[in-house]
């Protein structure tokens, strides 16, 4: 399995890199992973785009100095403070079976990440408490969450993302508080976890190694690293 560490040197970069990345999946019919931690930004969901309060609630992410991005997979908005760490898996797929086996691949990669996290010295429990960030039915909790996933499928590619909280719970809550009140989301800041919080395991490096050794399974990695700059200076 190719998989690819480190970030390009922007957040449109970083995106491009996995665009390209699941691209790559569907050409060649052969799967990948990508491991890392995205630069300080606030990534909106679809809803977010839609919503009334939309514009106002990007002001406020970038006066507190977090990029406003969008994503295309996901719910509501989730903060990656720099030290979050980020994955995407995409494992090829048949056009006749794109819109099959969706909560079985939610089963095995919630086990998988909740294997990942008891490496790092947390038992997480799956869901989440009431007014979390980025509600949704497949997350992970433990001192409040800490971990969420998403999908996506493309005609020939199943992806799967998510991430997980590895310190800034605080910055985090603090953050999405005004974005989410401007999106009219319910949010409790209480609610953000992390692996600090959870006194687990913190250092990136092998957050990221645990991470991607369990959402690898039976395949062996293939690494490469994303250069810092993704485009060639003028």
């Amino acid at each position: 399995m190719r998989f690819l560490r480190g970030r390009a040197e922007t957040p449109a970069d970083d995106r491009a890199v996995t665009e390209g990345m699941i691209d790559r999946v569907g050409e060649t019919g052969k799967p990948a992973l990508r491991v890392w931690q995205p630069h300080r930004q606030i990534a909106f969901g679809r809803r977010d785009v839609r919503a009334d309060g939309y514009e106002l609630a990007r002001g406020l992410a970038a006066d507190r100095g977090f990029v406003p991005t969008e994503r295309a997979v996901g719910g509501r908005a989730v903060a990656y403070t720099g030290t979050t760490v980020a994955f995407v898996r995409a494992v090829p797929i048949a056009d006749a079976d794109a819109r099959t086996g969706i909560e079985d691949r939610y089963e095995a990669a919630t086990a998988e990440l909740a294997d990942a996290l008891a490496a790092l010295g947390v038992t997480p429990t799956v869901g989440e408490p009431a007014g979390s960030f980025c509600p949704g039915t497949h997350s992970l909790s433990a001192a409040g969450k800490l971990a969420g996933l998403a999908q996506r499928v493309r005609r020939d590619a199943a992806v799967l993302g998510g991430i997980v909280v590895v310190a800034d719970h605080e910055t985090v809550a603090d953050v999405l508080a005004p974005v989410y009140a401007a999106l009219g989301v319910a949010f409790d800041p209480e609610t953000v976890g992390s692996l600090a919080r959870a006194d687990a395991v913190t250092d990136p490096d092998r957050v990221v190694e645990t991470l991607a050794t369990a959402l690898a399974g039976e395949e062996t990695l293939s690494t490469e690293r994303v250069r810092a700059r993704s485009r060639p200076e003028a």
